[in-house]
């Protein structure tokens, strides 16, 4: 039961957040999209992975949500309905840059 309740709050919030992210923050010249989100168990926090395309531009990005994290916080206070709505905090989510490594390696043992 609640394994559901916090996959729905996980669900919920990356709605909003990407949402949020879409409307209210215009970061020049990157593609930002929410990839995956974590809450506790206790909902006090969600951990929110963002990806950024160009990936060279990640540090740049996080400095820019973590510094816009109180008004992103407040509004999503306003839209989500529960009682403690989980304090967020972004990370970068490093699959694709992964994959890419990936890639290159296995590009390299083939010559």
């Amino acid at each position: 039961m609640m394994k559901n309740r916090i996959e729905r709050i996980n669900q919920l919030i990356k709605k909003e957040i990407s949402n949020i992210l879409l409307k209210e923050i215009f970061i020049e010249d990157v593609l930002v999209t929410v990839q995956g989100v974590n809450t506790t168990k206790d909902l006090k926090y969600t951990k929110i992975k963002v990806s950024v395309m160009p990936f060279n531009q990640s540090e740049r990005v996080l400095d820019i949500l973590e510094k816009k994290v109180p008004n992103i916080q407040k509004q999503l206070n306003l839209i989500i309905k529960i009682k403690f709505v989980p304090r967020i905090k972004f990370e970068i989510d490093k699959t694709e840059e992964t994959a890419d490594r990936i890639e290159g390696i296995l590009r390299k043992l083939k010559k």
